[in-house]
């Protein structure tokens, strides 16, 4: 009999499911109807089992998300591209579908072409993960040009895109394919999540970001970790997203740690932006590794209690900071007093990151246990079952 779970999950079992035999008995228990989640993370499916997988995507109708995430480890680059289609061809015409997550599978840009009608054609997904996936510049281009595709077909139609988050980092985009990113975002226009660190981006890249970027005017959270801002003493991507601060009034989050903000100490124009208020609903500042020095932190200091007065967290581990900088006690002190917090070394970090594991895993846990009170028992099933029998007995007096 059929679960009515409106979850599927094998999250982490570690399952190799090479056939239809193999991932059938995964799947029977469950009602395809009454799913909105799919959860198969951890586990790697051959082509077979894929199709497989894919005929029951294909008969979901209240689908939201597909977690999708390294199901393909050990696989051969010539079997992904087989899967790949079968699953994605599956959620093509899902109208439901909110959230579309593919990291962590090393397909790379020989593989994404499976991915592309599935971008281009549904266009009422809103969340795109797709970090680790080793696209390099051509993959890059191949998906951001989907994108573009799928923003035009919308606007012809006379409808707004529904995508408004775009996960991709870990994926050596590189200066090779941020120019055709940074037109699918203006495209689309609606982008209110961009995460896309760790890609090698370096400033000409980063300046076509800012400007394809600065069209998205709901944008509320930014990660460009570990790009590149500056080069040679150039300071043309600093300068790009220094203009395009103020096309983003609602932007809470920026992360531009290891971007190479500043080369020898010098204040970055970006950050002067910022102090003097460019951004008011800043919440979360990620500054770590950027060569800031003392002239910086009094900048930040003078404007922490006024242009920056929603600040709550502030990240400058591993600039050039004294111990005794009395900039940095400031920035501390009043972050303190309204909740938030400095960090200034790894340990501080981790300390956090500890915090944040723990208070994931209880909220996982949580949410596990209330499925399960949720899910009718075996006792509850067999007195449903005698009260219905009951209900239909006559007693003639």
């Amino acid at each position: 009999m059929a679960t009515s779970s409106k979850i599927l999950s094998l999250s982490g079992k570690g399952l190799k499911l090479d056939t239809r035999a193999d991932i059938e008995p995964w799947l029977k228990p469950y009602d395809p109807t009454v799913v909105e989640a799919v959860h198969l993370g951890g586990n790697t499916l051959g082509v077979e089992a894929s199709q497989a997988l894919a005929e029951f995507l294909q008969k979901t109708t209240v689908l939201k998300i597909a977690d999708l995430a390294d199901i393909f480890t050990g696989r051969l680059i010539s079997e992904i591209p087989l899967a790949l289609t079968a699953i994605c061809d599956a959620l093509k015409d899902k109208t439901t579908l909110v959230e579309l997550n593919l990291s962590d599978n090393a397909f790379g840009g020989r593989s994404v072409e499976p991915i592309v009608p599935f971008l281009t054609h549904n266009r009422s997904f809103q969340v795109l993960k797709l970090n680790n996936n080793g696209l390099g510049p051509a993959g890059g281009v191949v998906l951001a040009n989907a994108l573009l595709e799928s923003a035009r077909l919308s606007k012809a139609t006379g409808h707004k895109s529904n995508l408004h988050t775009v996960i991709c980092g870990r994926n050596r985009l590189e200066d090779g394919s941020a120019p055709a990113w940074a037109e699918a975002f203006a495209a689309h226009g609606t982008l209110i999540d961009v995460r896309m660190p760790q890609n090698g981006i370096r400033m000409k890249g980063i300046t076509a970001l800012a400007h394809g970027l600065a069209k998205c005017s709901e944008l509320q959270h930014i990660d460009l970790q570990d790009n590149t801002f500056t080069e040679d003493g150039a300071t043309s991507g600093l300068e790009a997203w220094t203009e395009s601060l103020r096309s983003w009034p609602e932007l809470h989050t920026l992360n531009l740690s290891d971007c190479v903000l500043s080369s020898d100490g010098e204040v970055p124009v970006l950050l002067s932006a910022l102090a003097l208020g460019s951004n008011t609903k800043l919440h979360t500042l990620q500054l770590q590794n950027n060569n800031l020095e003392t002239r910086t932190f009094s900048l930040l200091a003078q404007n922490i209690s006024t242009s920056l007065a929603s600040l709550k967290k502030l990240e400058l581990q591993y600039n050039d900071q004294e111990e005794d900088d009395e900039h940095l006690d400031t920035i501390a002190l009043s972050l303190k007093q309204r909740g938030g917090k400095l960090y200034t070394t790894e340990e501080e970090e981790e300390e956090e990151e500890e915090e944040e594991q723990k208070a994931e895993e209880e909220e996982a846990a949580a949410q596990e246990e209330k499925a399960k009170q949720k899910e009718p028992t075996a006792t509850d099933k067999a007195a449903d079952a005698l009260a219905d029998l009951l209900g239909k007995v006559n007693i003639n007096s």
